[in-house]
Parts: structure tokens; C-alpha cells; sequence
């Protein structure tokens, strides 16, 4: 049987914002640690976060934090039923996710399955948050109708180093001519609060990072910088 559609947590997200995305760089008690810094931080700076966990650390995060977007990193177009293996999108939302991430550069979807994907997260009242790579790519699925998307040359993902050329300005653009209400995260080569501040100056609505956070040294001191770069940007704006 399908869910009813729930109403999407977009409503209450505003930009600029930030992503903080461990992939699988950290186990749970790390994963923790960081949620709870980060959760720390979001409240004191007023800022909306989007934290991504691994699935059996999303009810964990969900539980511990009161001001993120605790966010999937994958999910699959199943009903409850049979699907052994699989990620059932009602599971996410009882564990407290409230957003999904979808096509990552290390998770590709066909199109058909994330078109199907992105029907199931709105059946359930998931937030979308769908990757893209080369201006083909981010005009068609802005297309399908996400909530945000995140463009991201994968050349440049966990190099520490920013597209040098027009990639954040020219496709952030192509997604907003096809649907102006999609919210843009670049963030591919971020690594420090000036970053962040270009790219919010080039027309993205948030940024933030993996390896830039994760390998990082002091997780309060990088992270501190990023929320002042955004809250910088949003008092000039």
C-alpha cells in the first residue's frame, strides 16, 4: 500500500544554508560527535543545516539534535512488501530523516529509478536533494522537480579544489531557468569560509562540504568559519 503524501520540510528551510555530509568517513560515535557540534552551532548562528548520516545513524542523529535537517544519503523506490536489502523510504521517516539525498556521484541512478525515487520521497514527505554533474545533467533532472539540487563537477569532488572556470554561476543559473523555486548547493572543492563565500556571491543558495570539514584538524574551528561566512553573507544581502 502507498503512503498518503505528506507536506515536504521544505517550507521551513531557508537559504543560505549549509550541508555537512560525512559520507561514510565516520562511524557513529564520530557521527555523533559531529551532529551534536554542528546542532550546537546551527542554533547559536540561526543558520539551517542539512546533516547527512548513514542509515543506521539517522534515528541516533535525529534523536540527539534539535536545529538540523537530519538528511538520508540514498534511499530505493519500495513500498513495504517485499525488498530485501533495500531502503524503505517509510523506515527513514520513522527514524527521524526529514530529507533525502539522491544520485550522488557514488550512488548513480538511471533516470527511470530516480524519477520513481523522487515520487517515493514525496509520498512520504522526504525533502529531495538530487545530484547532478555537467549542465545536461542539472537542466534535465531540475526537470523532475526536486527541492534542491547539488551541481558538482565530480572531478573536483574531495580535492579540495574549486571549478576555477564559470561551472558554479552557469549551472546554478540552468536550474533556477528551469524551475526558480529549486534551491542550489555548490559545494565541490570547498574547504574553507571564503570558498563558501564565492559561491553564495555566484548564485548558489548553500554550500558546505565532506573532506573539508571531516579532514579538518578542528571540526569547531572549520566549522565555526563556515557558519561566519554564510551569516556574513546574509547581513550583506
Amino acid at each position: 500500500m502507498t503512503a498518503e503524501p505528506q507536506s515536504s520540510p521544505r517550507a521551513d528551510f531557508t537559504s543560505p544554508f549549509l550541508i555537512v555530509n560525512p559520507k561514510a568517513y565516520l562511524g557513529s560515535a564520530d557521527t555523533l560527535k559531529l551532529a551534536l557540534l554542528t546542532d550546537e552551532l546551527a542554533g547559536r548562528f540561526g543558520i539551517d543545516v542539512i546533516f547527512t548520516a548513514q542509515h543506521v545513524d539517522l534515528r541516533m542523529v535525529a534523536e540527539a539534535t534539535k536545529n538540523l535537517t537530519v538528511t538520508a544519503q540514498h534511499m530505493d523506490p519500495i513500498v513495504k512488501g517485499r525488498g530485501m536489502g533495500h531502503i524503505l523510504p517509510d523506515s527513514l521517516v520513522e527514524a527521524g530523516a526529514k530529507a533525502v539525498v539522491l544520485n550522488h556521484a557514488e550512488h548513480q541512478l538511471t533516470l527511470a529509478a530516480l524519477d520513481a525515487t523522487l515520487e517515493r520521497a514525496r509520498e512520504v514527505g522526504l525533502m529531495t536533494i538530487v545530484c547532478a554533474d555537467t549542465d545536461a545533467q542539472c537542466r534535465a533532472i531540475a526537470t523532475l522537480g526536486p527541492d534542491i539540487m547539488i551541481c558538482e563537477p565530480t572531478a573536483n569532488i574531495g580535492t579540495g579544489q574549486m571549478d576555477a572556470g564559470d561551472y558554479i554561476e552557469r549551472t546554478t543559473r540552468i536550474v533556477k531557468d528551469v524551475d526558480p523555486s529549486i534551491l542550489v548547493i555548490q559545494a565541490a572543492g570547498v574547504s574553507r569560509g571564503t570558498d563558501i563565500t564565492r559561491v553564495l556571491e555566484q548564485g548558489a543558495d548553500g554550500s558546505g562540504g565532506t573532506s573539508g570539514i571531516i579532514k579538518h584538524p578542528d571540526w569547531r574551528e572549520i566549522l565555526t568559519e563556515m557558519f561566519t561566512a554564510i551569516q556574513d553573507f546574509k547581513n550583506r544581502a
